[in-house]
């Protein structure tokens, strides 16, 4: 087997690179406007004026260059000979080659990813719900319409294959922008209010259409209706196969189906010993939300003045850079970083004279060197102690009652939230009532781990909150009616449901058992 060849890519290193760059993208220009050939003067004329070269010559070498590389092909110009002295004249058009083309390809590719940011996709997750549904609709039929099954499958794989890449990228890209990679912390502090509600609404997108989505893929596959789909789908896609690859292409294309289906279930869905990618990616998000928080309180202590490490060795630098000499350096060094000798330990004065008229060469190894004889001044004293009056203890009383204030605070607020969605038994989500902010969002967190703890058959599930204070059952209903709960910043919507939430802390101080 040989290698490959990778000459192609050899213009990204040489010099000129910028204008071999250039000219190949004249060249996708062209092909995009069904140009097959261009000579020297056309890709002169289709470079931008701010970066054309003095003359055509220089294309012309380019081009010569990147023929030689592989990039592009020559042929002989045989349209503008008019005369015997044109035919013996050196005259070339250029076209891509298959191997030029698939670097541009490769190179577009890399540019694309590297710039995409990515995006968390709510639309997405309507549209998934939306082609989940048309799939019910299509296998109830009793002979479904392949063309309709293939098209629903290829647009519902669609969607989720971007949604899958989107987040990834944007997960990528807000784990740089936390750590202020490739980013100015100006404009970090400028979009980070909208960053935080970004995510707090694809939060809670996904706890909602998430559920929803696991519950149709429950249903389809629990009524065995998957599989019957991918087969249709499949037989369709490998309708135009020649007789002979007919059942080897439906096999192969059934195969990518089920492996397609596979990771849409798994990505919605957790089971037993793994949990689903949404729900590690709202635990992503929602972990992103303190980071980010936490990032921007150090850039505003940073602003206000307060040290950190980072400053403190920048300073640090520039003092040793303005030391007038070595010696100076060297003290800084002993008192910056504490880099001393021993205290207790100091060489004699028989010694040091005796160094200073044979001093010992610095290629010396530590075993040949004579030995160097010191005063153990803490064997003879006894004691070696630094005198004067003990430091004053900071007093941190009022300190402590702050942060002692501040968490009996939240405990009441968070008992309070506990207290107002503590159902006594089991009642309708549509009976909830009006929710306060600290409520809805404890809510939310317990809406959240009951549904992504939802398997396909399921009708009724119950979690726990990762706190262990609050325990949350809940039923699914078939009559088909709506639950509105009203909250301060709006109203929050989907399928009526029985719940049961109970104050975990309560029944455990009165020992009762539910």
């Amino acid at each position: 087997m040989t290698s490959p060849d990778y000459s192609p890519f050899a213009h990204l290193t040489a010099p000129n690179s910028a204008l071999y760059r250039r000219v190949m993208r004249a060249f996708l220009a062209a092909k995009e406007r069904f140009a097959v050939h261009l000579r020297p003067e056309d890709v002169f004329a289709a470079l931008d004026a701010d970066a054309r070269p003095g003359d055509v010559e220089s294309v012309v070498k380019a081009l010569d260059s990147l023929v030689g590389w592989g990039n592009l092909r020559a042929d002989p110009d045989h349209a503008r000979v008019t005369a015997v002295e044109d035919f013996y004249r050196r005259r070339f058009i250029y076209q891509l080659t298959r191997a030029g083309e698939a670097a541009e390809a490769a190179l577009g590719t890399y540019d694309a990813t590297l710039g995409r940011r990515g995006e968390l996709q709510a639309v997405a997750l309507h549209d998934i719900v939306t082609q989940l549904r048309a799939l019910l609709v299509i296998a109830q039929k009793d002979e479904p319409d392949p063309a309709k099954a293939h098209i629903a499958l290829s647009v519902l794989t669609a969607r989720f294959t971007d949604l899958a890449d989107n987040a990834r990228a944007f997960m990528g890209s807000l784990q740089r922008t936390i750590d202020l990679h490739d980013i100015e912390v100006e404009a970090f502090l400028a979009y980070k209010d909208r960053l935080i509600q970004y995510l707090e609404r694809f939060i809670q997108d996904l706890i909602t259409l998430g559920g929803r989505i696991a519950l149709l893929i429950g249903e389809l596959e629990e009524q065995g209706r998957v599989e019957p789909l991918l087969a249709l789908a499949a037989g369709r896609e490998a309708a135009d196969a020649a007789p002979e690859e007919a059942e080897r292409a439906e096999a192969a294309a059934y195969e990518r189906w089920a492996a397609r289906w596979s990771g849409l279930a798994q990505w919605f869905v957790s089971e037993e010993d793994r949990e689903s990618q949404a729900r590690l990616l709202r635990g992503r998000a929602l972990g992103a939300i303190p980071q980010l928080l936490a990032v921007v309180r150090q850039l505003n202590e940073r602003r206000a003045g307060r040290s950190d490490r980072s400053a403190d060795f920048r300073t640090l630098a520039r003092w040793f850079a303005q030391a007038p000499d070595d010696e100076t350096r060297h003290r800084l060094w002993r008192v910056a970083f504490g880099l001393h000798s021993s205290r207790h330990l100091t060489v004699d004065a028989d010694t040091l004279a005796e160094r200073t008229a044979a001093p010992e060469p610095a290629a010396t190894p530590w075993g040949k060197a004579r030995p160097l004889r010191i005063s153990p001044q803490l064997r003879r004293t006894g004691s070696y102690e630094r005198r004067g009056k003990p430091r004053r203890v900071a007093d941190r009383g009022e300190a402590k009652r702050r942060l002692a204030e501040l968490a009996a605070r939240q405990t009441a607020q968070a008992g309070q939230a506990r207290d107002r969605l503590a159902t006594g038994g089991p009642v309708r989500l549509s009976r909830l009532g009006e929710l306060d902010p600290v409520a809805f969002q404890l809510f939310l967190r317990l809406l959240g781990d009951a549904l992504a703890t939802w398997r396909p058959g399921m009708t009724t599930t119950a979690a726990t909150s990762s706190d262990g204070s609050m325990e949350i059952r809940l039923t699914a209903l078939d009559d088909g009616t709506t639950a509105e709960v009203h909250t301060p910043d709006g109203v929050f919507s989907g399928p009526d449901h029985l719940i049961d939430i109970v104050d975990l802390t309560t029944t455990r101080g009165t020992g009762e058992n539910r």
